[in-house]
């Protein structure tokens, strides 16, 4: 058989089932003078007439009804076989890995992360933890979460959350024994406890009043890697941190820290689900994005 001759039969069972040749044209998707061209193609090139065609109706001649009544059956296989792979691809599911730090996976994923389940079972969520700005092409990630600070040009950005705020707080019994600072140089004469990065890079305070922004290399006897363990050694009483205001919003609320020189701690971008492009997105990954993007409240 011809290659082409495979989307011949498929237009002139087209035209058996509707009757007529226009009719079978809007259904293809063609115009009706390709629909008679190709059935003529086939006509000829099988040597028999397959259609009889009136001026009120088309009809298989015999030798089109013994045509048909063979190829129906496996054409309309091939045609639920599409249809089933075309509805799959339609449906969330499948491996999709996400690379986040462990803030996000803890604020944005963690509380909701049961009822996304639920909701996408064929989906297989494969979380990564990771801190530092992970190249999702290359680590086969299909998106990320990160601040909004972090991203790269090239990346499309949907907001996870609300605008982020980091604060200065120490616990009650530090400022028992030492002065609350008033000024980024009051710094100096503090023990603050400091955060490394996965990528070995101490974390300078970034601070910022009035447009002027500063990074303060604080210095401290304490050096330790994620917000949970600076926060707790904060509350110990071990030092001052600045550590994301909802992380410690309790504690303050509660009075077992205390913030200073907030009038340098402004507010910037939140988190943000990224992704390297928008052509041919998964069902999974849109299922993902439309789930943990970020609804004004």
């Amino acid at each position: 058989m011809k290659r082409t001759q495979l989307s011949q039969l498929i237009v002139f069972v087209t035209v058996a089932r509707c009757g007529n040749f226009r009719s079978a044209a809007t259904q293809l998707g063609i115009a009706p003078s390709a629909v008679s061209h190709a059935v003529a193609t086939l006509e000829h090139d099988l040597g028999l007439r397959l259609l009889a065609r009136t001026t009120r109706s088309t009809k298989p001649t015999e030798e089109g009804a013994r045509l048909l009544a063979r190829v129906s059956g496996p054409l309309g296989e091939l045609e639920a076989g599409l249809t089933e792979v075309t509805e799959r691809a339609l449906i969330p599911s499948g491996p999709l890995r996400i690379t986040l730090p462990l803030l996000a996976a803890s604020e944005i994923i963690m509380p909701r992360l049961a009822e996304f389940s639920a909701h996408y079972p064929a989906i297989e969520l494969d979380i990564r933890v990771a801190d530092i700005f992970e190249d999702i092409v290359e680590s086969g990630c299909d998106a990320g979460i990160r601040l909004g600070e972090s991203l790269e040009a090239d990346m499309i950005a949907v907001r996870a959350s609300n605008a982020r705020r980091s604060i200065i707080v120490g616990a009650p019994a530090y400022f028992a024994r030492h002065p609350k600072p008033e000024h980024p140089q009051d710094l100096a004469a503090h023990n603050c406890i400091r955060r490394r990065f996965e990528s070995g890079r101490l974390y300078r305070w970034e601070l910022a009043r009035e447009g002027r922004t500063i990074n303060v290399e604080v210095k401290g006897n304490l050096i330790l890697p994620q917000q949970d363990l600076i926060r707790q050694a904060t509350l110990d009483g071990a030092g001052l941190a600045f550590l994301f205001e909802e992380t410690v919003s309790t504690d303050l609320h509660e009075g077992r820290l205390i913030s200073v020189m907030e009038e340098w701690c402004p507010s910037f971008d939140g988190f943000y689900i990224y992704y390297p492009s928008r052509r041919q997105m998964r069902p999974a990954l849109r299922a993902f994005i439309d789930f943990f993007r970020y609804s004004m409240p």
